[in-house]
């Protein structure tokens, strides 16, 4: 999310903060966790570094951007609104299923970005260095902290239930949206020496741009997987897997961890607008 203000380069950022100025900054930040309507422990990790707050609020307009451009050209263009919005996010649709997926992405995108840029109180830049050949290089540049990242979003959105087929849905939909994260993230170096020899190479990592990262997770919308469950009579728990109606293209595929997933139909959203809610809540 574009913010207008203050930046690093400005000479106001050197003068000292009164208390005043600190206990202002801190119900700011506060009024933004509240407004969010988090739950409880969410609230208490948003409240706890000032930094989470803005980035919260950036991870939820990117997520949101990024499902309208992806959705463009598709019946349902990524419409959140009022009640539609709590329709469609009762029920376990392919759309569903893009959306928990774009949301964690986003915020996991947006955390590791928030720390490389110095936001964060509790995070920095990545410090891991792990690269092949990392003798012949020299670890600088401030990469993105994606292990921060993952860590504080899987932390924030929660553990996943074993009991519950739409819980765990939703959980492992949200994994794929940090796994493309992952999987996109890239090596950037700058050469040192004598005339350009590269005798030694400034290296840090850096996530793929969030538009990539939202082509991705729309083909997987695409290939998305219907899934029912199964459940362990010994222990109660349940895992995902397939529904026992075949589904056209499918067959009995068994979903990868990289899949996204949906239990239910999605309604036909050529259908004006309460015709659309009356459908989704009686599919």
């Amino acid at each position: 999310m574009a913010r207008h203000g203050l930046t690093g380069n400005e000479p106001l950022t050197i003068l000292p903060l009164t208390s005043e100025m600190e206990e202002a900054a801190v119900k700011a930040h506060y009024k933004v966790c509240d407004r969010l309507k988090l739950e409880k422990k969410q609230r208490r990790m948003c409240r706890r570094d000032p930094g989470v707050a803005e980035t919260l609020m950036e991870a939820i307009s990117m997520s949101a951007l990024e499902c309208q451009y992806q959705f463009r050209f598709e019946r349902w263009n990524c419409t959140l609104e009022g009640r539609y919005r709590a329709s469609l996010l009762k029920r376990g649709f392919k759309e569903t299923a893009f959306l928990y997926a774009i949301s964690s992405a986003g915020l996991t995108h947006a955390m590791a970005k928030a720390c490389s840029a110095g936001r964060m109180e509790r995070c920095t830049c990545d410090e891991a260095p792990d690269l092949e050949n990392r003798e012949a290089w020299q670890w600088g540049g401030c990469g993105d902290n994606l292990k921060y990242s993952n860590k504080f979003v899987k932390e924030f959105l929660g553990k996943k239930s074993n009991k519950d087929l739409r819980a765990r849905v939703d959980f492992h939909n949200n994994l794929v949206g940090m796994k493309v994260i992952k999987a996109g993230v890239e090596t950037t170096c700058k050469c040192h020496g004598v005339s350009g020899s590269c005798t030694v190479r400034t290296c840090w990592r850096q996530l793929s741009p969030f538009h990539e990262i939202g082509k991705q997770l729309k083909q997987k919308y695409e290939m998305a997987l219907k899934v029912g469950s199964t459940t362990n009579e010994a222990t109660g728990e349940g895992d995902i897997s397939p529904p026992k109606k075949s589904v056209p293209g499918h067959g009995d595929q068994i979903p990868r961890t990289t899949d996204l997933v949906y239990i239910d139909d999605s309604p036909s959203f050529c259908l004006p607008s309460l015709s659309t809610l009356y459908t989704m809540k009686n599919h």
